[in-house]
């Protein structure tokens, strides 16, 4: 089951067309990412979602019903601009936006012991948001995003300003809430965190989604049949009668071949000039390869 679907969304800024037609899914349960270069409409798509805005035409289905004013209260979106008080204090930010949200007074004291807790920051609880850093910051703004446990999590650049021990911290924490069945839809430029944690992607570009699908299929569907050989001695002296050398080190190769069954022949071919091969394996492209050859080099940053 889908908890997301698009259908020909489209937004227009008087005379520049934000999202043309774009069309996808998220199912249920999945970490989605949501790509694209600088204004390639990622921004209008995430407004339209959260009822921010409305789209001109298309349709919007949150669980098969046509997206309303009660679906944000089942939706936790954390935006790349930070949107908390910064003369209020940790723990009356995260209790106030909990009690928007619905929660009872107890029950939003219970949910911030509970989050300064597993976060290990029960000291901050006094503390003003403009006293705290960027990292910190981001911190208190991705548990007052969860805080109330949405079923849709919307994370526009969530590692933005962390260290590297807190950006493992928050990427357990949106497994852990995967796990237990959030859906995620992340967005970001960082193509390297996307292939750690998403399992299906769309890119946009100028408005209009380009690519769509699982990111193992996407991989493959751009692959360019390149091996790396990893051997002990040295290669036969011909070898570039038979493959295209593309990369040559001490101790491995990496070569261009034509298909599955050319790298087969290249294998048994190495074995009967008895090149002691002790790695055979295909590179898959990256996103950020693909993200490049598709939009031009054009990034986020």
């Amino acid at each position: 089951m889908n908890v997301l679907e698009l259908q020909k969304v489209r937004k227009t800024y008087q005379e520049h067309v934000a999202c043309d037609d774009v069309s996808f899914n998220i199912e249920k349960g999945k970490i989605f990412g949501l790509l694209g270069p600088n204004g390639a409409g990622k921004t209008s798509l995430i407004r339209i979602i959260t009822t921010i805005t409305k789209a001109d035409s298309g349709s919007v289905l949150f669980n098969g019903v046509p997206l309303n004013a009660k679906h944000p209260s089942q939706i936790g979106y954390m935006p790349e601009e930070r949107g908390l008080y910064k003369k209020m204090k940790v723990g009356h930010q995260i209790t106030y936006l909990a009690r928007l949200k619905g929660f009872s007074k107890k029950e939003a004291f219970n949910q911030l012991d509970y989050w300064l807790d597993k976060f290990n920051i029960t000291d901050w609880r006094h503390k003003k948001i403009e006293e705290l850093s960027k990292g910190m910051q981001q911190k208190i703004q991705f548990i007052c995003t969860v805080i109330h446990n949405p079923e849709l999590l919307i994370l526009d650049e969530p590692f933005s300003g962390l260290d590297p021990i807190n950006t493992n911290l928050i990427r357990d924490e949106i497994y852990e809430l995967n796990k237990k069945g959030t859906t995620i839809l992340f967005s970001t430029h960082r193509m390297e965190q996307v292939e750690q944690v998403c399992e299906n992607i769309v890119l946009i570009n100028k408005g209009k989604n380009v690519l769509n699908g699982p990111v193992s299929d996407i991989k493959n569907q751009f692959k360019e049949h390149i091996y790396q050989i990893d051997f002990i001695g040295k290669l036969p002296e011909n070898i570039e009668e038979h493959v295209t050398v593309v990369e040559e080190l001490e101790s491995s190769i990496k070569v261009q071949l034509i298909d599955v069954g050319h790298a087969n022949k290249f294998l048994n071919y190495l074995l009967t000039q008895k090149t002691l091969v002790t790695g055979f394996n295909e590179i898959l492209p990256t996103l950020n390869e693909i993200f490049i050859k598709i939009v031009g080099g054009t990034s986020d940053e």
